[in-house]
């Protein structure tokens, strides 16, 4: 996983970070023969989850687990940027994140809180989550992610930062996570592509439409999560408000994969083994446009 560079003068808040050392130690001791020039012995290899076999914690499924040969897959050599959307340390830093920034032709509050469903569970925690099993499924394919933020305990980043990370890794197609608070009664998922706004959205516009399709299709067969039935149309919308849009110049949408305020997505959006479903399901759709 690529680090991405913060944006100068703006160090408070996250950008993501990765164990680069690790990864590069371990690429030179797997090429490296044993004294003698005798050659290593398989079975000395690391179990999953033991040091030297993927991230901290992680198993072989794991974004760069054992076993997986780097660059590999229908993805190898593109770039993904997923954005997982707020952060936890927003609602200690409402002055912060209700600062003005830029976001097209106008500005916006640099970022917000989110939502909430009526259990307590947050969106930036959903968000997190979500975020990082769907960058464990793109590795697996090959792909190089990006993550905007490094963890769920910062601030922010802003939402033109949010975007400016996706231009500065040149990403391939870059997707921002969310879930929506609208009413208890609506239900479902929609997805947010750029409207056409000139002198911002111009050259992105009908490449974002093109994501946006391909991850309404495989979002909604992989989760039988519904298309909104309060919002967008045929789960379909198009903005020209949102500065991690207009702000951007890689192929980029929002997902917002369910309705917090409403009980039964909430319970899918806390479940984790609904955000494994949804994580493949986002995966492929991401997978599916970049291989057109």
């Amino acid at each position: 996983m690529r680090i991405s560079s913060p944006t100068p003068g703006k160090t408070r808040r996250t950008t993501p970070v990765a164990p680069i050392a690790a990864a590069a130690v371990l690429a030179l001791s797997a090429c490296a023969a044993l004294p003698g020039g005798a050659p290593p012995d398989p079975s000395a290899a690391p179990a999953p989850g033991e040091p030297g076999s993927g991230r901290p914690g992680e198993g072989a499924s794991g974004g760069s687990g054992a076993g997986e040969v780097e660059g590999e897959g229908r993805l190898s050599g593109m770039t993904v940027v997923i954005d997982p959307g707020h952060n936890g340390g927003n609602a200690e830093a409402a002055t912060e994140i209700a600062e003005q920034v830029p976001a097209g032709p106008d500005t916006k509050e640099c970022d917000t809180v989110g939502a909430e469903t009526d259990g307590g569970y947050p969106e930036h925690e959903f968000t997190w989550e979500l975020s990082t099993l769907v960058r464990d499924r793109l590795e697996e394919e090959g792909a190089e992610v990006v993550l905007t933020r490094e963890d769920n305990a910062g601030v922010g980043p802003c939402v033109n930062e949010r975007a400016e990370i996706g231009n500065e890794a040149e990403a391939d197609a870059a997707v921002s996570i969310h879930a929506d608070g609208g009413p208890a009664s609506g239900r479902g998922f929609h997805v947010i592509a750029p409207g056409v706004l000139t002198g911002y959205t111009d050259d992105i516009a009908e490449p974002s439409r093109r994501l946006a399709r391909d991850l309404r299709a495989a979002f909604e067969d992989g989760t039988g999560q519904p298309r909104a039935d309060y919002i967008a149309e045929e789960g379909l919308d198009e903005r020209t408000d949102l500065g991690g849009l207009n702000l951007s110049d890689v192929p980029k949408v929002f997902l917002e994969a369910g309705n917090m305020s409403n009980p039964t997505d909430a319970a899918n959006l806390a479940d984790p083994e609904w955000q494994a479903t949804a994580a493949t399901a986002i995966a492929d759709g991401i997978g599916d446009f970049l291989a057109e």
